[in-house]
This record gives C-alpha cells, structure tokens and sequence, in this order.
C-alpha cells in the first residue's frame, strides 16, 4: 500500500465528467522490422512479460473512507490484461487523419477507477504496412519524467526484445476501513509537522516574488487571470479532436542558434506562430497575447525510478499580439525568461508541497460544481492553453520488435482551456501532438496545418540572420494539411470545415545512439 502525493492525487480531484485527466501519446510503427512479424499477440505478450518492470500498470486505487485522506496505490489483486490491451481496424484509407480520429475516441473515454489507469490500443490497418498504438495513462499515476522510465522498460534498442527474467508481482489484499483510516491518521500526523516551515518557506517565496514583480527592472512572465478570450477558452465536453504536425529538430536547433535564444523559446514562438494564424482565420485574435501554462520538471536525481508526479508550471506569453515575427521571438524569449525568474522566485517545490493540502472531499466538489454550471464562460480565462515541451530520445525504439517512426504526444485539457499542445523530440524530429475539445475546435487539423507556415516564417528570420547555418538543415516535413474556414466569429467556437488534402506519415532513419532523458 503506498499512498498518493498531493500533486498525484490532485490530478483525482480536478477530473470532471467532461475534464479527463490522462494523457496519451500515439505512436506510429513499422511491423516490418518485427522479427516474427506482426501480429496482435506478439504486442500483448511482450506488454504483458514487462508487467513487473511498470508499477503503475499493475496498481489500482482504494479510497480512504470519508475521503479523508489521500487515495492509495495497491497491487490489484484482479488485475487482467485483457482489459488493458486491445486492438482496432483504422478506416480505409488508414492515413493520420484516421489514426487521429481513433486516438480522438479513445481520449474522450475517462479511465476506468476499479481498474489500473491505464489502457492501450493496436490499430491494425494503417498505410505502409504500419500500425498505431495509443497509449493512455491517467495523469494521477505518471508525468512526463516517469512516462520516458515507463518506456524505457518497455521499449528495446533493437529489433529483437530484450529477455527479462519476470520477477512475481504479489497482489495485495483490499486494506480494510480500519486499516486505511488508521494508515490516513499517521499519514496525516506526519504531515502536520511540516506545516509551520511549509508556511513560513511560502511567505519568504511570496516576499521575494513580490519584489521581483515590483521591480521594473526585472523581467516577469504571466500572471493567471490576465489571459484573452478565445474560441478553445470557454467550458468544455467531453468529446476530444486530435491533429498531428512534425519539424525537423535539426532546424528547430539552426533556428534557435541563429537567434540567439533556446529552443523552448523557439517551440513557444512556433505554437504562438500557429495559433495566430489559425486565430487570424477565424477573424478570432485577441488584441492581448495567448497565455500559455508550461509544466515544469523538479525531480531530482534522488527522485528517478520513482513514479508519480513532480511538476511545477511557470506562465508564458506566446506575444500573438506582435505582427513582426523577429519582435515576437524576442518577446516571447523575454517572457520566458521572467516566467523562469518567477517561477524560481516562488520555489521550484511550493506547488508539490502545497499540494499535499488538497483536501479530496472539498477540492473535487469545488471542480465539479465548476464544470457542472459552466462557470468556466463566466470569467476571463485563467490561463489559454498548456504547452509542454518533452525531450525524447535521438535514437529508434522498438516494441515488440516493431520500429517507432513516430510520437505524437497529446495532453489533458480542462474546463476554460481546451486546448493542449503537447511536442516531443524524437530522432530527427519533433512531433507535435494536438488536443483539443470537439465543441470549441473541431477543425483542429487546420489549427495543425498552420505549423507549417508558421516555422517557415521563424525559419526566413533565423536564415535572413544566419543563412549559411539555416541552409545545412534539411527541408521540413509536415504531416498534416487541411483546408482553412476563414468564416468564425471572434469567441465563438469554430465552425467544422471539410478537410481536402491527405496527410502521410514520413518515417525517420536512425540516429546516434545517446541517452533520453524526459521532462514534462
């Protein structure tokens, strides 16, 4: 029995009916390199002879009676396979706009709480003798960090599986009210002693960032509750869109060189770029700039291996309010670098430790009466979406012997910002996953096929800058393409286009074998 961090459990208590916090990613294989080639079995034993290696798959949630503390983490003494890992048949023609819609589906589904929080999905009959698989965990059991240890033990370095020595996994018996009410006592008792130096830590953090934020002199980040409306900032549903981009990381890294500034600056500048555009479609941009929340990593060495959430977020200006792209890009580098000072300012950890006060009874009435009488329509957004930013590995992986040509990472999105763009570099790219709800964006393809353009503009800056260093980066390949609907109201949410131009996956030649590491 182990028992949920504040940080994991609040991922429980925000979840409303239409509010699904899990995140996914969809990968896209090639079955050719599989060494006995493919099939539906051959994917389900190797998840299931990893088991023991992946904690959260085989854990389930208890309740603590009364709510009175944080839920706990058990070994399922029912746990099956079989209500984990399934298969699907894409649609004709089995291109991204079909592995997207099944993704979509699958998102839009919450996560079953008598069960592990998990589910994955084969989808049998794409183009290119490929398959997809579609991966969901709830956010509650892993972050960005944890998610690259999950496919660390589940994915190989080559075509052949690794041979692991399965080590028996006990399940545990359901713990009894006594016991977990007893468990919850001591729990909490431990955690009262640090309440005095949790406040008197928070109160010299909030001194400082107040100095900061009155110091005209230093640079600041956003400020929640000061973000523009747009069409993706009002209440949500729970149906889910999904749209896929890639770049090519090497000119992600000549644009970043050529500027001057890092590539966080550049992804930020690039999902500004194509949220302005798309905006300016809609005749729905805001005179005030986009307000992203960026999740932020503070595990430390001590804390790798272990499972569960340590995240912090800082706020950032995407500047969509700048014409100019040059003074965007210098803006949005800018702000970054307030919202760090900001962040750092506050305490990487006061978010985490604040957390473990969220009181589950009173924190999950709270969000669903909020979800419930769509209070999210009735306020200026706290924020306008969530971009994360994951560095993933510059070499192939394979599961089950089956070569990853693509990663499409896609984000949780919650009432008053249903938009959540989630990037993840990966060999030589960087796949960019798009989510979004299906009542406020449903043409999020042409939302997606907006990338393009926009990273051709940072591209023409950084080469106008630097173009002997921009030139030795290949040509972009950019999966998407749909047709645009220039017709919405500002607002309002958009109105669905059909989409004419097919999208194709482009598959990716290995790379340097070097170590991954992951942050959300």
């Amino acid at each position: 029995m182990e028992r949920l961090s504040g940080m994991d459990a609040t991922f429980l208590y925000v979840e409303t009916p239409n509010g699904h916090m899990h995140v996914a990613m969809t990968g896209i294989y090639d079955v050719s390199t599989m060494p006995n080639g493919y099939s539906f079995e051959a994917f389900r034993s190797h998840i299931e002879s990893r088991l023991h290696l992946v904690p959260p798959f085989r854990r389930r949630l208890v309740e603590v009676p009364f709510q009175f503390h944080h839920p706990v983490w058990i070994e399922d003494p029912d746990f099956n396979l079989d209500h984990h890992v399934r298969s699907i048949k894409a649609p004709a023609p089995g291109g991204p706009r079909e592995l997207a819609r099944i993704a979509a589906q699958i998102a839009s589904v919450p996560l079953d709480r008598s069960r592990p929080l998990w589910e994955a999905w084969v989808i049998e009959g794409l183009q290119d003798n490929q398959v997809g698989f579609v991966a969901k965990v709830h956010h509650a059991a892993i972050d960005g960090a944890s998610g690259a240890e999950i496919m660390t033990a589940l994915y190989d370095l080559q075509p052949e599986p690794a041979k692991f020595e399965a080590t028996p996994v006990e399940p545990e018996n359901v713990p009894t009210p006594a016991e977990l009410l007893g468990h919850a006592a001591v729990s909490k008792a431990r955690r009262a002693t640090n309440a005095v130096p949790l406040f008197a830590r928070t109160l010299r953090s909030a001194t400082k960032l107040i100095g900061n934020i009155n110091d005209k002199e230093k640079l600041h980040g956003g400020v929640p509750l000061s973000a523009p409306a747009t069409p993706f900032n009002q209440a949500i549903g729970p149906k889910r869109t999904v749209a896929f981009a890639r770049v090519r990381l090497d000119e992600i890294k000549a644009v970043k060189d050529s500027l001057g500034v890092t590539v966080n600056d550049v992804v930020l500048a690039l999902v500004g770029g194509t949220l302005r555009k798309y905006l300016e479609l809609h005749d729905a941009l805001p005179d005030q700039p986009l307000l992203a929340v960026c999740p932020v990593s503070v595990r430390d060495e001590s804390e790798r291996g272990s499972n569960g959430n340590k995240v912090s977020a800082m706020f950032a200006h995407l500047c969509t309010d700048i014409d100019d792209v040059g003074e965007r890009v210098a803006a949005i580098s800018r702000s970054t670098a307030g919202a760090k000072e900001d962040h750092n300012a506050l305490g990487a950890r006061t978010l985490t430790d604040w957390a473990e006060w969220a009181a589950p009874r009173t924190f999950g009435l709270a969000m669903r009466t909020y979800s419930s009488m769509n209070l999210a329509n009735r306020h200026r957004p706290i924020h306008n979406l969530v971009i994360s930013n994951v560095p993933g590995p510059p070499f192939p992986l394979y599961l089950a012997g089956a070569e990853m040509v693509a990663a499409y990472p896609m984000g949780p999105i919650m009432d008053g910002a249903g938009l959540n763009v989630t990037v993840l570099s990966y060999r030589e790219h960087v796949d960019i996953g798009f989510m979004a709800s299906e009542e406020l964006v449903p043409d999020v393809w042409d939302m997606a096929a907006q990338v393009e353009p926009a990273f051709d503009e940072l591209k023409q800056l950084a080469g106008d800058k630097n173009p002997t260093l921009v030139k030795k980066a290949a040509p972009v390949t950019q999966i998407p393409a749909a047709t645009r609907n220039r017709t919405t109201k500002k607002a309002t949410a958009v109105k669905k286009a059909p989409a004419t131009k097919k999208a194709t996956a482009a598959k990716t030649s290995p790379a340097k074998k070097a170590k991954a590491t992951a942050a959300t």
